[in-house]
């Protein structure tokens, strides 16, 4: 197959990019004593994975969701459910999982650390748990400092859990433009983040991981004593978002669509809407057309301004760059993996749309 004969809107990986990108972010993490945890959710894609794994410098997998890590337990044996699980269904598939692989997630409150600790307790295993910290994002966490380390206290003294150590993520800065003002405020909540692991080991509690950061941090707290992991993701593919920013990575995929429509020189119509690709982080962009630009995602239509003479028909094929990357791809089936103009494989997005009420789907 060629990627002419691709049905669109499709979802294309180029492979070569992916695996320069994939490379470049081992390298990185060989070098230093932190080790990288690709976050799953980013792509929820097993072939992908496998491929971050086999270049090392991995010290497991991360992702969002109880069932994601349903589908990533096939690909590593040791995986971080970075979120808080609350639920008796969600707390006994994680115990189910701890029983084949080292199986860890975060806390931030006591109802939810009993509920994690009665699944592990009813299963007969031990589930790994990270005291979550808010450093700064005001989205889940508790305080650093003298609360996290109660927390941790608790932790400790109940059956079921083994306190691993601590996790705290970034992402208020993790897409700062400016270099200099991303790097001071990411080194001021780190600062937060190893004070209060150094104020567990110094109670006499583990704290062995100290989980943090993403693709726009992995070089600044990832080069930060004390932390031990860096949960980025975005990096593997990118999106016009991280595009941005001053990383050293590759954009690797894009929105293939048609182009269904001219109705006047300064307009076209692409089969791809806001059903293929998301707006939260802002409209695609267009490759390979110069001053082409998305004005508005309908359902099933990307409106693109043109310039008058733009030598563009309908059947076209037109590529667009998301803004966003973890939220685009849960909207497709599969990746059509390309190398030049063919397509060398189809890659299933396996942990896409994976609502938690479905059944464990564990690739092996």
């Amino acid at each position: 197959m060629r990627v002419a004969d691709v049905p669109t809107p499709a979802l294309l990986v180029e492979v070569a990019a992916m695996e320069r990108n994939i490379r470049r972010m081992a390298a990185f993490f060989a070098e230093g004593p932190c080790r990288l945890r690709p976050h799953f959710k980013a792509h929820k894609t097993p072939e992908i994975a496998r491929r971050q794994l086999a270049a090392g410098a991995c010290t497991g997998l991360t992702c969002a969701t109880v069932g994601e890590a349903e589908v990533a337990a096939g690909l590593s044996p040791n995986i971080l459910i970075a979120n808080e699980p609350i639920g008796r269904s969600k707390c006994d598939r994680i115990a189910a999982l701890a029983a084949g692989a080292e199986l860890t997630v975060a806390v931030d409150s006591a109802a939810g650390l009993a509920e994690v600790a009665a699944a592990a307790r009813r299963a007969g295993v031990a589930i790994g748990v990270l005291v979550d910290l808010n450093v700064g994002q005001n989205r889940c966490g508790v305080a650093p400092g003298a609360d996290a380390v109660t927390l941790a206290r608790r932790v400790a003294a109940t059956r079921g859990v083994v306190l691993r150590g601590l996790m705290g993520y970034e992402g208020h800065l993790v897409a700062v433009p400016d270099r200099i003002e991303r790097e001071a405020r990411a080194r001021r909540a780190m600062r937060d983040l190893v004070d209060t692991s150094e104020m567990l080991q110094a109670a006499g509690l583990p704290s062995e991981v100290v989980s943090a950061g993403g693709t726009g941090t992995y070089d600044i707290s990832g080069r930060i004593a004390g932390i031990t992991e860096i949960q980025a993701g975005s990096y593997v593919l990118m999106d016009s978002d991280y595009g941005r920013l001053d990383v050293p990575f590759e954009q690797a995929f894009w929105v293939l669509g048609t182009v269904i429509s001219r109705p006047d020189p300064a307009r076209c119509v692409a089969d791809c809407g806001h059903k293929s690709m998301t707006k939260d982080h802002g409209l695609p962009t267009v490759r390979d057309l110069e001053g082409a630009t998305v004005v508005a995602l309908h359902d099933e239509h990307a409106t693109i301004a043109l310039p008058p003479d733009a030598p563009v028909r309908v059947g076209d094929r037109v590529h667009l760059r998301p803004s966003h990357t973890d939220p685009t791809i849960n909207l497709h089936d599969v990746f059509y993996a390309i190398e030049g103009d063919h397509v060398v494989g189809v890659w299933p997005i396996a942990a896409r749309g994976y609502s938690e009420h479905r059944s464990s789907a564990t690739v092996r």
